[in-house]
């Protein structure tokens, strides 16, 4: 008989000793590389272990490595926590190890993601009819977005990339702003549209792209081609608009965009990895104003709706050119006829996990209104961190419009420094950027524990460090 009860209780205890702790635990790791190599590695084992001794081993071996980035004081990159009720669905899902391929092989997991993605397009306030696909992270949803797209632009020109190739297809152009996130760069890469089809477009001092760039960059170059029978057609293209700068959190003027780009016939899709969970929020909602607009989404559960890793989302709001796109078809595998949902084709991957299960959780867990309350929450105390590290000394170079706070001291030098004993005095963490050809502390609030003593506690910090830098 299997032994589960050891290895089961032994994972559950150090879970929850770890997330007790997890409000006063220093934030940052405490072993270097090569401790951690002594404490994991050695030969290779050559017989079995038990199961317990190997999840004590590993446990206590990974610890002094882990950056906590569940905690409230935890502000790098945009990476949240997660909620009791989506952790708690998270550990089912590895436990009752369902491939979410197929309808066929988890009908509860197809039929989970079906009520997940319906909710999700409801509380975003896309068209009814968007298709969704549960992806890694918002990198592999922008690239599924974007492969939606490509597949469109070329049919409009008599081109079915998935048959023929992009060999011979006319050329795609990609508009897309000089501040876009390097996710959309990595995925036109992927695609096989290489960086060289990006048309960048200009940005205002915030990082948003200005619609009368795009419109004088669509107007100048109409971008007549040859199509696939030699005909002259409009040239395949594609928008790329942003809902969150990274760095500034800014907005770009989607409504503006989905117009100007339309009447260009090209498609637009939208990056809103951490910033379309603004649609959520009443008081936010006008950042996204246009949204429903657009022609393809990606965001991020793990993000705002804090449920674990990983979590992407893609919407799109033609769902045939997504299937076709995503699709495949083989002789062995027993595909739903009755209109059951096979998540394969809705994204890139063939077998995976039901990653909707965690995502389902914590929608049902919050509510609309609880989801809204984190993201209302984050902003406020993103406004705080800003008034709190306003000095004399201090410059916050954006606007706190979302969650993003980009602040600097006075020079690169000393910005980078102060940002370098903040992560190594270990109160909180926050990560460094460049910001108009500047060092810039880039400071995140995504966390849904994080509350007003998290951010006084965090600010007095990096004052403290700054004063010591300057004396």
């Amino acid at each position: 008989m299997v032994e589960w009860e050891g290895p089961l209780s032994e994972a559950y205890e150090r879970a929850l000793t770890y997330l007790e702790n997890l409000p006063e635990r220093r934030v940052g790791p405490r072993a270097t590389s090569k401790e951690l190599h002594e404490a994991l590695g050695g030969p290779l084992p050559t017989g079995p272990t038990d199961p317990r001794e190997v999840v004590e081993h590993l446990a206590k071996g990974v610890d002094d490595g882990l950056l906590p980035s569940g905690s409230g004081r935890f502000f790098g990159f945009v990476f949240g926590g997660a909620t009791p009720a989506s952790l708690a669905a998270d550990w089912l899902t590895t436990v009752w190890d369902q491939n979410a391929g197929l309808y066929a092989a988890s009908p509860a997991a197809a039929v989970v993601e079906d009520v997940t993605a319906r909710w999700l397009v409801e509380l975003f306030g896309l068209p009814s009819t968007t298709s969704v696909g549960f992806v890694t992270g918002a990198q592999m949803a922008n690239f599924t977005g974007l492969a939606a797209a490509r597949h469109e632009v070329l049919r409009r020109a008599g081109w079915d990339v998935e048959r023929d190739g992009l060999i011979g297809a006319p050329p795609i152009r990609v508009l897309a702003g000089a501040e876009r996130h390097d996710t959309i760069d990595r995925a036109l890469r992927f695609l096989g549209l290489g960086t060289n089809s990006i048309v960048p477009i200009a940005v205002d001092e915030q990082g948003r792209m200005r619609a009368d760039a795009l419109a004088e960059a669509l107007d100048a170059d109409p971008g007549r081609t040859t199509g696939a029978g030699g005909n002259a057609i409009d040239r395949p293209t594609i928008v790329c608009a942003q809902a969150g700068n990274v760095n500034t959190g800014a907005f770009d003027p989607i409504a503006e965009i989905c117009e100007i780009a339309h009447a260009h016939r090209a498609w637009v899709h939208v990056d809103g990895a951490f910033g379309l969970w603004a649609a959520v929020s009443p008081g936010l909602r006008q950042l996204v104003d246009g949204i429903d607009r657009a022609d393809s989404w990606a965001t991020d559960a793990h993000k705002w709706l804090n449920v674990p890793y990983d979590s992407g989302i893609v919407l799109c709001a033609h769902p045939e050119p997504h299937r076709a796109a995503m699709s495949i078809r083989a002789a062995y595998l027993i595909q739903d006829e009755d209109g059951e949902r096979d998540s394969l084709d809705y994204n890139p991957e063939f077998s995976r996990r039901a990653r909707g299960t965690p995502v389902y959780a914590a929608i049902r867990a919050l509510g609309r209104d609880g989801i809204a309350e984190i993201v209302d929450r984050c902003h406020a105390m993103a406004r705080r961190f800003a008034d709190r590290l306003k000095t004399n000394d201090v410059q916050v170079l954006n606007d706190v419009v979302l969650n993003q706070v980009l602040v600097r001291f006075g020079d690169d030098a000393t910005t980078r420094r102060v940002i370098t004993d903040v992560q190594n005095e270990g109160t909180c963490w926050m990560s460094g950027t460049t910001w108009q050809g500047k060092a810039a502390m880039r400071i995140s609030v995504s966390n849904w524990t994080t509350d007003e003593a998290d951010i006084d506690r965090s600010a007095a910090a990096v004052l403290r460090c700054l004063q010591q830098v300057r004396g």
